[in-house]
């Protein structure tokens, strides 16, 4: 028999919808319970991959299974269109409910497509990865990828619960499971002194998936998440502070043509330039600056980034989605566990910045 292990459920409370972000080992059996008791038919979104390891704790939902191919270069509007038109040929209606199964891409692509079918049908959120479970399952973003950039076609829809269950990241690679790591990292430095020390303390049993230690930073990066969005659903000021690392992150994925790095991964790079920028912005002192940059590296390694020119990166940042009236926006902290949103930062600072952080992951695979 499952034994349940009981975990901190945290409210996200939007104009839209209030809703819980459910944090229990042993969840995904329990699924059917946050399915609207007049609910219609029900389409899962997932990926064969994560059906295989996991879709047996679903069966009980009898749902039409909608598979993704997966992949970043795959998250565009022609994906999207061809789940829309399986729903369609399946009976689809305003009383289905779409259930985003997988990674980040699954609930960012399944989101966008509930908030779209019928002009929007409730979704719930199972995310299968630790970052999807930290960032891109909790706050009702969605979205998809166009050749110009990342997430700049999408919606605001929140969902009916989000399901977090921790032992599902026993089945992550490596790799995946760092990527995660890597946002987590993030919420220490934007909100969480404690959390961003606990990396710094314990690393070992981190990385060794220690359940009382991964319990703890999931717990913590949610709550802050949970936090953020329900002052802020839809972006207007507080909810962009978790924007830290992610805008020279994003530019960095569209120069790989999101085929190099995971997000997670792309969005530690974007944190070591977006530290050294704080240093000659907001005043960070240059201790804190290594700090940032040596615990992010602990986590490592990223993949090599030889080749990624400066100018080139800079000039993506334009391209990005928060960038507003063609000033690139910036979250930097001006010290760990507060950041502030700055604009109008000096080209030669930008390119600074990234030609730091540059060599700061060339020394670690030299090191390596």
């Amino acid at each position: 028999m499952l034994q349940r292990t009981y975990m901190p459920s945290f409210r996200v409370a939007t104009a839209a919808r209030e809703y819980q972000a459910v944090i229990e080992r042993g969840v995904l059996s329990r699924a059917a319970e946050y399915i609207p008791k007049k609910a219609g038919k029900l389409f899962l979104v997932t990926t064969e991959d994560v059906w295989r390891l996991h879709g047996s704790a679903l069966n009980e939902l009898n749902a039409h299974t909608l598979f993704f191919p997966g992949g970043e270069s795959r998250k565009r509007m022609a994906e999207v269109e061809a789940l829309a038109e399986q729903m369609a040929e399946a009976g689809a209606d305003r009383s289905s409910v779409v259930i985003a199964f997988g990674g980040g891409i699954v609930n960012d692509l399944g989101g966008f497509l509930a908030s779209i079918f019928m002009r929007g049908v409730p979704v719930l959120q199972i995310p299968t990865t630790l970052l999807s479970q930290v960032d891109a399952a909790v706050g009702g973003k969605t979205g998809a990828n166009l050749r110009h950039g990342k997430n700049l076609v999408g919606t605001f829809h929140q969902p009916l619960a989000v399901l977090i269950d921790p032992d599902v990241i026993a089945t992550l690679p490596d790799r995946e499971y760092r990527a995660g790591l890597y946002e987590i990292i993030k919420c220490g430095i934007i909100r969480d002194t404690g959390l961003f020390e606990t990396f710094e303390t314990q690393r070992d049993r981190v990385l060794a998936k220690d359940p009382a230690v991964a319990d703890q930073i999931i717990a913590a990066a949610v709550r802050i998440k949970a936090e953020v969005v329900s002052a802020d659903e839809k972006e207007g000021d507080l909810r962009r502070i978790l924007n830290f690392g992610h805008t020279i992150g994003h530019a960095l994925e569209a120069e790989t043509e999101y085929t190099r790095l995971l997000h997670g991964e792309a969005v530690a790079f974007g944190m070591v330039a977006a530290a050294r920028l704080a240093v000659d912005v907001v005043g960070l002192p240059p201790s804190e600056a290594e700090r940032i940059a040596t615990v992010t590296a602990a986590y490592g390694p990223i993949p090599d980034l030889a080749g990624i020119e400066p100018e080139r990166l800079f000039a993506r940042l334009t391209g990005d989605k928060k960038t507003v009236q063609g000033k690139v926006h910036f979250v930097l902290p001006p010290r760990i566990g507060e950041v502030k949103i700055v604009s109008g930062v000096a080209k030669d600072g930008i390119i600074s910045a990234i030609e730091w952080a540059l060599e700061h992951y060339a020394g670690a695979h030299a090191a390596a």
